[in-house]
């Protein structure tokens, strides 16, 4: 698993915007830039849908306000959820990433296997990310909703 210090390996995530379907490498979403990360199991999954994200879409003028430069959300879905999940929730100031294929999560260290559930899935972590460099690294143990708050990591902004 990845720990602070470390640099976020290469990898790319898919982003669909106005403009149509993006591939990023995560040099050019990481690179001179302090972001906040955070990775739910799913799209429209119960606690991710009713606390995870929404906590990050009010606080987030509070997180860039501490010199974030942007707030990423992750998920091992494809771009077309993610956007729609996005716009389900007004989550106009945060960035939804897809990790289709779990390359990501995966390269990561921090993927788990939900088997006829939904298969590889990422677990539920929040970091601080300075110019590729994990500054903080907030995971939280199995079927817990308590470091990767967007509250907890606007304490450790």
């Amino acid at each position: 698993m990845i720990e602070q210090g470390q640099t976020i390996p290469t990898a790319t995530l898919s982003e669909l915007t106005s403009e149509g379907m993006q591939t990023l490498t995560t040099e050019a979403l990481f690179a001179d830039k302090k972001i906040v990360l955070f990775a739910v199991p799913g799209a429209f999954t119960p606690t991710c849908s009713n606390a995870h994200l929404p906590e990050f879409i009010t606080l987030a003028d509070k997180i860039t306000a501490k010199g974030v430069d942007a707030i990423y959300c992750v998920s091992v879905n494809d771009a077309f959820v993610m956007k729609a999940w996005g716009e389900a929730h007004n989550a106009e100031h945060i960035r939804m990433l897809a990790d289709g294929d779990a390359s990501f999560t995966k390269a990561l260290g921090l993927d788990k296997d939900t088997a006829g559930f939904g298969g590889i899935r990422s677990k539920r972590y929040a970091m601080i990310v300075e110019n590729q460099t994990v500054t903080g690294l907030f995971v939280e143990q199995d079927k817990e909703f308590v470091v990767s708050r967007a509250e907890a990591v606007l304490e450790k902004l």
